[in-house]
């Protein structure tokens, strides 16, 4: 999946339109557009899909036998379709309840394999394998004898190594725990994850040569905003570091999808009467994004639905039941806080705040990051030099 959203005129395009949408915003560099041309997104794609407005959170279900027409319309279109809910459990046509694999954006698909910059004969390890789309352009650029491509569920692997033998793109397709790359056809010039992490397996360091670059989109638990992180490899293979290039938003990998506490784990009966109490005047969009999570670790932010004018944030620890919630009102400046807990969250994100406007407000692209060995992640802005 991904962050932008399709506009109607571009799901009305076509393939040509597409194309030329993809050149005209830059997505779609000259070195990819051969296999742009030679290799159709539609190839891909179920015949049951569920095409994906980023604007709405909705899906819509597209059957192509029913409405080919209006199949092929979104099959070339730079929107993101669902093509499994519920990890292979959800059955019918109706959409399920939570997106487990998907054909991103092409927009995105092209710009993050700007981003990794693959050439002629460069060997390629891909962790999420989904329709088999992405395998398919790497092998069209790369080889399809130098890709290799990994997919958590069966399902999923199957389906896509059957549409890659369709294309004539014999790319190795393996069912396997992407967290433990494939060390047997190693070293890589390039590794890319089309899921969401929140840990980056330091086994993919391991298998990519020096100066080799690993593409990931990255994330904290504090909420589901991610940027992708392109590093590259120390010539001592003991690290990989670099900066985030892009927002996004992918389906996390699974083995990393947040398992919390329940709210009464946190947050008992009479528990909001003993808590700490204070005023904040912090705004409450500057809770919202990416760089927030970067700042005030291993927590998790929930933000309640507004009602008759009143809003709740809540932020949970994840190493604890810390907690914290701050009440916004329509129209007030100040917001009534409380906290409790070994930690105090809400002191956290006001000191990360303060850090955050001291330091010019920076967005994503300032900040980076660098994988050691032992799995450790370091978060630093401007410079690997500057660790937060």
């Amino acid at each position: 999946m991904t962050t932008p959203t399709a506009q109607a005129a571009d799901v009305d395009s076509g393939r040509d339109g597409l194309r030329r949408l993809l050149l005209r915003t830059g997505a779609l560099e000259p070195a990819w557009v051969a296999a742009f041309d030679a290799v159709r997104r539609a190839d891909f794609l179920p015949g049951v899909m569920w095409p994906h407005d980023m604007a709405t959170g909705r899906s819509r279900t597209v059957d192509k036998a029913r409405d080919p027409d209006a199949w092929q319309r979104y099959a070339d279109s730079d929107c993101p379709i669902v093509t499994q809910w519920d990890d292979g459990a959800h059955n019918g046509p109706e959409p399920g309840r939570s997106f487990s694999s998907s054909s991103s954006m092409p927009s995105l698909v092209f710009s993050m394999l700007a981003d990794l910059d693959v050439r002629e004969g460069q060997r390629v390890l891909e962790i999420g394998t989904g329709t088999g789309w992405n395998a398919a352009l790497l092998a069209h650029r790369a080889g399809a004898g130098n890709v290799v491509t990994v997919d958590v569920d069966g399902v999923v692997a199957t389906d896509a190594r059957a549409a890659l033998q369709r294309a004539g793109l014999p790319v190795r397709v393996l069912h396997r725990d992407g967290c433990l790359g494939f060390p047997e056809r190693a070293p890589y010039d390039r590794i890319i994850a089309t899921c969401g992490l929140r840990d980056i397996p330091f086994e993919w360091v391991d298998q990519t040569v020096p100066g080799g670059v690993i593409l990931v989109p990255w994330g904290t638990y504090y909420g589901p905003e991610e940027a992708t992180a392109r590093l590259v490899v120390a010539e001592d293979g003991r690290s990989a570091s670099g900066p985030f290039t892009r927002p996004v938003g992918f389906m996390r990998m699974r083995s990393q999808r947040l398992v919390r506490r329940q709210h009464a784990a946190y947050v008992p009966p009479g528990a909001m009467d003993r808590a700490d109490t204070s005023v904040t005047s912090l705004p409450a969009a500057d809770l919202d994004g990416f760089v927030p999570g970067l700042l005030v670790p291993d927590v998790t932010r929930v933000a309640d639905r507004e009602r008759e004018g009143r809003r709740t944030v809540w932020l949970y620890g994840l190493s604890d039941t810390s907690w914290a919630a701050a009440v916004f009102r329509a129209g007030r400046n100040e917001a009534k806080v409380y906290q409790s807990g070994p930690r105090r969250l809400w002191d956290e994100v006001e000191t990360a705040h303060e850090w955050w406007q001291a330091h010019g407000r920076p967005g994503f692209e300032r900040f980076g990051l660098t994988v050691e060995q032992g799995g450790r992640t370091r978060v630093w802005l401007d410079d690997p030099s500057c660790v937060l």
